[in-house]
């Protein structure tokens, strides 16, 4: 049996740290079989030496991110927690070179763990990004994050969020209402990410002066689109035809990202995923780059994490 001490300068920060209730301190005690209790800004630790020392890491590294005045959530303790797990920890200067912005409501959205800063470095790097994981794994939300920024720094006229709509086929004609009510309820995902990183009336703001489209993408054919930040959704859900269709869309001073997750798709059976059979074409072309995602990347609620990692047990055994 190990035991440590941390005391924390500011009482403040330790809060922001502990999480409400001290969240983030029941989740590394469950996580890792540790007593940890806590006494002001004080924390005391005691467990095994390996995992004391782990908890120890994580705690400290977390603190600094605290000086930005912001809490912690528990998303982020078990990405940092995953992180120093797999041997991969983040330098204080590697993980500021991946903040993508401040949210309106004074959050810093950055990439968390060795994957999503590889994507975030990819996406800023190159013009066509696919991006192939679970869900939970900050693909689409990291995306938006990096056109929002796009946008506010006048990089690129406008972003254009791509979904299918009703299964590959879009057959959105069965569906009661207009086209905007048909296809709102599959687009809502990508206006929730959005409505996160600013108000809402700037965000609609944009959307009222063509700043921010969101379409399906039976909408992207015959067009043409110079100056944009691209980002296709549940790219697994696309056919070949349709997929080839979007990636001959985006023109000069354009970027384009493309999401998905290949074991979820609602494509009819027998029919091949467009992604999948992208990601096989264009592997390996300069100036595309392809960043794939697992269970360890998921920053939900740490019981994501584990149910995907039970799916993907089970898929192995059938």
């Amino acid at each position: 049996m190990a035991r440590t001490q941390i005391e924390f300068p500011s009482m403040p920060h330790a809060q922001m740290l502990f999480g409400e209730r001290q969240v983030n301190l029941h989740f590394i005690e469950e996580e890792l079989g540790l007593q940890i209790a806590v006494q002001g800004n004080s924390v005391s630790i005691a467990g095994a030496q390996t995992a004391v020392a782990l908890a120890e890491s994580v705690l400290v590294s977390l603190y600094e991110d605290t000086k930005e005045n912001r809490e912690i959530s528990v998303g982020e303790v078990a990405a940092c927690l995953a992180s120093f797990k797999n041997g991969t920890p983040a330098e204080r200067g590697e993980t500021q070179d991946t903040v993508i912005l401040m949210t309106n409501d004074k959050r810093m959205v950055a990439a968390k763990t060795p994957n999503q800063r590889t994507y975030v470095r990819a996406v800023r790097e190159v013009d066509l990004v696919f991006a192939i994981g679970p869900a939970g794994t900050g693909k689409t939300y990291l995306a938006m994050a990096l056109a929002v920024d796009a946008l506010i720094r006048k990089k690129v006229k406008r972003i254009v969020l791509v979904r299918p709509a009703v299964e590959a086929g879009e057959r959105l004609g069965f569906l009661p209402g207009d086209m905007a009510e048909k296809v709102n309820p599959y687009l809502r995902p990508l206006y929730d990410a959005l409505y996160d990183m600013v108000d809402v009336d700037r965000a609609q703001r944009w959307i009222a002066q063509g700043a921010i489209e969101v379409a399906p993408l039976a909408f992207m054919r015959g067009r043409t689109l110079n100056a944009a930040f691209i980002i296709l959704d549940e790219a697994q859900n696309t056919t070949p035809e349709q997929m080839k269709m979007f990636l001959t869309r985006f023109g000069f001073g354009s970027k384009v990202v493309v999401t998905g997750d290949l074991t979820q798709t609602d494509l009819e059976r027998g029919q091949r995923s467009g992604l999948a059979q992208a990601v096989d074409i264009l592997n390996g072309i300069e100036g595309i780059d392809i960043v794939r995602f697992n269970e360890r990347d998921i920053v939900r609620h740490p019981l994501v994490q584990k149910i995907v990692k039970a799916y993907d047990a089970c898929d192995k055994t059938e």
